[in-house]
């Protein structure tokens, strides 16, 4: 019987320790699928710097950097830079890309620099403790914001990075993808896909964002986290092709 559905070989044959209803193991598992899909497992270079990105290390069979917090982008560059046929990833949530690390970010996106890179957006800050970060929607409640983003108590509002990065000329792919259906999950495959590949053809500079959750940290069931996402989050982080250089 042919087989249909398996591990990703770039995936190590352990269990994830993410939150039940985490869809980080589905953005693990994505990138893990277009390794193996591009053949490129022995070339791949993960960067990952702290928070719940930070678990990867123990999930890809393929070399892994830790970073200082925010400085993925910085150590991706420096990597590359130095072994060209490498394939590099940053791979990073929220509370670490666009807060300690929104600098590094936007400088190496407006340099184009040829990484690829994996945007976990989940609102929060997950394996701190669910502080506001500086994605979470207004109204939404944080250990640091325990009545709900209020821009008028000098909170601000949410940052849409892909949007800021889109701007730029650099850059070759900004786009942003959900991972709360099972059409969205295959639409994200195919942005992950193709932002690899452009690194790969020395295109440039890939940013992928992908929506996600953190049932822990919102305080929510999986399913209901779902719910949100589809009615709050997707609605001011829309799904969309920002940039393709074709």
């Amino acid at each position: 019987m042919d087989v249909l559905f398996e591990k990703p070989k770039s995936l190590r044959d352990v269990g994830e320790k993410f939150c039940p209803g985490c869809l980080h193991g589905v953005a693990n598992r994505l990138v893990g699928e277009v390794v193996d899909e591009l053949c490129i497992k022995d070339k791949m270079v993960g960067v990952i710097a702290v928070g719940c990105a930070n678990l990867c290390q123990q999930y890809y069979d393929f070399d892994m950097i830790g970073a200082a917090h925010g400085r993925a982008a910085a150590v991706a560059t420096g990597y590359k830079r130095m072994v060209k046929d490498a394939v590099v990833m940053c791979y990073q949530g929220d509370g670490d890309l666009s807060s300690i690390g929104l600098a590094e970010t936007l400088h190496a996106a407006n340099r184009g620099e040829n990484i690829t890179v994996v945007f976990i957006n989940n609102c929060i800050y997950g394996m701190t403790g669910g502080q506001m970060a500086p994605t979470t929607l207004v109204g939404q409640k944080a250990t640091t914001s325990i009545y709900g983003r209020d821009p008028k108590r000098h909170e601000g509002y949410p940052i849409k990075v892909a949007e800021m990065i889109s701007q730029f000329e650099s850059p070759v792919y900004v786009a942003r993808f959900g991972l709360n259906t099972p059409k969205n999950i295959i639409e994200a495959k195919k942005g992950l896909k193709k932002a690899f590949k452009n690194q790969i053809e020395d295109k440039g500079y890939s940013f992928v964002e992908l929506v996600s959750n953190c049932p822990t940290n919102w305080k929510m069931t999986p399913n209901e986290t779902l719910r949100f996402m589809e009615n709050y989050v997707i609605k001011y982080f829309p799904l969309v092709i920002l940039k393709d250089k074709e």
